[in-house]
């Protein structure tokens, strides 16, 4: 069932879906910067957070600068969907979780604090399923930040600045994986934040800084769930073309209207020749393949051949696991 937003909520989340005030009471400045009380802020947060609506009011991270990760795949009989998809939801590495339309159906994000870890979270998911996992790993960003209008026309995505990860210390793995779990929605949640780690409010308020503008934290705001609202019809889109050409192809998609996230991965030959992929997120089948039709036929895309992996289910979406 979709949810129906109040104004309030529909505001907020066309809003604060980044740039979240770094103030110690963040939700106050929203209200006023959105005309509502900060009583209004929360009771709607909260609200969403309860019913589903949003996943956590927090951050996202640039993938395999703290932690690492992988988009991965099993190619799941039917009969064995539900079984499967549980076990690898309860897998607490695994952060993302999807049914698709496509031969390798069930496909998850990974995520671990190091290699090893990672490596071990596939091994076992293989062990106990009994089926092969495909493992593609990022190789290049051209925008993994999923934050986009609700209502009104589709915009084009900006290429993400490249990561400092010079900026990184010791104590920001804690602090970025609390993040990544969402804030408490209460007047001064930075303050809660910077008490269960040991700091203060200031301290933690001056380093999630420092991590955004080195675009270690893509964003932190309101982590929406599209599937709620009505966008039920998306689309992650694969397309196979020579490496040489992928870089321009990447960009061009970047700039194209309606494509969300853009980012080329491992080609594996032979078993998995498509290594850029771009999502399309749409509230019915027919935006989402009109706006891939208009795709497919950017000149830096011509002759590439595509392959359509339509959405059916979410089993699990959550932050990532970084400590």
């Amino acid at each position: 069932m979709m949810t129906v937003l109040t104004p309030a909520a529909s505001r907020i989340l066309d809003d604060w879906q980044r740039d979240l005030p770094l103030r110690s009471r963040p939700f106050a400045v929203m209200a006023e910067r959105s005309g509502l009380s900060e009583d209004e802020v929360l009771a709607e947060l909260a609200g969403m957070q309860a019913n589903g609506t949003i996943a956590r009011v927090g951050a996202t991270v640039r993938p395999n600068t703290v932690g690492v990760s992988t988009l991965a795949a099993l190619a799941v009989p039917d009969l064995r969907v539900e079984e499967v998809a549980a076990l690898v939801g309860q897998e607490p590495g695994v952060n993302h979780s999807y049914l698709r339309e496509h031969d390798w159906n069930l496909w998850f994000v990974a995520t671990a604090p190091d290699a090893e870890e990672l490596a071990a979270t596939l091994a076992r998911i293989e062990a106990r399923s009994g089926l092969p996992v495909l493992n593609l790993p990022l190789r290049r960003a051209f925008n993994i930040d999923l934050g986009f209008a609700l209502e009104g026309p589709r915009h084009a995505m900006q290429q993400d600045a490249a990561p400092d990860i010079s900026v990184i210390e010791p104590r920001d793995k804690a602090l970025l994986h609390r993040l990544t779990r969402g804030l408490q929605i209460v007047e001064c949640p930075f303050a809660v934040l910077a008490e269960q780690l040991g700091r203060s409010e200031e301290e933690v308020l001056d380093r999630i800084a420092v991590l955004s503008a080195a675009r270690i934290i893509t964003r932190i705001g309101v982590i929406v769930r599209h599937r709620a609202l009505g966008w039920r019809s998306n689309a992650m889109v694969t397309w196979n073309l020579p490496d040489a050409r992928i870089e321009a192809a990447g960009k061009a998609l970047l700039g194209h209207p309606g494509v969300t996230l853009c980012y080329e991965r491992r080609r594996i030959p032979g078993i998995w020749e498509y290594p850029l992929f771009c999502m399309i997120h749409a509230k019915s089948r027919s935006e989402a393949l009109q706006i891939l039709e208009t795709a497919a036929a950017l000149p830096e895309l011509a002759g590439a051949t595509h392959q359509v992996l339509f959405s059916i289910r979410c089993f699990k979406q959550t932050g990532a696991m970084i400590v």
